[in-house]
């Protein structure tokens, strides 16, 4: 049903869609890491600046500033970039393009635009009722829509060590999981709202392919013992 319903939508509206969404995204987020890496290294900034990320702190998303008028937060929050150090923020930059774009190149532009636009949404209902909010949980959800589509794609973990997506994202999952018992009830409905496109999306997936996937590979551990 679902995807009938993305089909007619995409006949009436898919010409809107931005191709190469990830590729925005992604030099949004070069170009504001640069950014503060060239105001931690100005010597006339003070310390305080510097710290806080004189650069990002225009586009984080921040109810107040948009209540007095900054309404580009609404937007402008998906383009912040990880809070590292460069090594791994390039590391960061290359995975989150690469799931992008496989991502879009099996759903096309315009489901893939959906699918972000989701994530905004509820990010962005989130991020009204407790004053803040941040794209983490966003980049999630894409990395998980991954995993779930490409279960058995490696990766080098620290570099050297090959691991399926398919684990990286039960451990993400087993993470949010933990949050959505543990947590306040603030980063509660921030997750839920922030993986509203996941739900959307994958509805019964998300609980039945971690299952499965599990299931498998008990089997053949035990097949391996014979």
């Amino acid at each position: 049903m679902l995807n009938q319903l993305l089909n007619k939508l995409e006949r009436k509206f898919g010409r809107f869609a931005i191709p190469h969404l990830m590729s925005v995204i992604l030099v949004g987020m070069i170009v504001i890491f640069c950014g503060d890496l060239l105001m931690q290294a100005n010597p006339n900034i003070s310390e305080e600046l510097r710290m806080q990320g004189a650069v990002s702190s225009l586009f984080e998303f921040n109810l107040a500033q948009i209540k007095a008028g900054q309404v580009w937060r609404l937007v402008t929050f998906i383009f912040l970039p990880p809070d590292t150090g460069i090594l791994f923020a390039v590391f960061v930059f290359y995975f989150t393009w690469l799931i992008g774009i496989s991502l879009e190149t099996t759903w096309g532009s315009f489901k893939f635009n959906i699918f972000v636009l989701l994530g905004m949404i509820g990010t962005i209902i989130a991020g009204c009722i407790s004053g803040s909010a941040t794209n983490i949980y966003l980049d999630f959800s894409m990395f998980i829509a991954f995993a779930i589509l490409n279960p058995n794609f490696e990766v080098l973990l620290f570099f050297f060590i090959p691991i399926k997506v398919k684990w990286l994202a039960l451990l993400d999952a087993l993470g949010l999981l933990i949050v959505l018992l543990f947590g306040t009830w603030g980063m509660k409905f921030m997750i839920i709202a922030a993986l509203l496109n996941l739900i959307v999306f994958f509805g019964k997936d998300l609980v039945t392919a971690p299952y499965y996937a599990i299931r498998r590979q008990y089997y053949k551990h035990k097949r391996n013992q014979k």
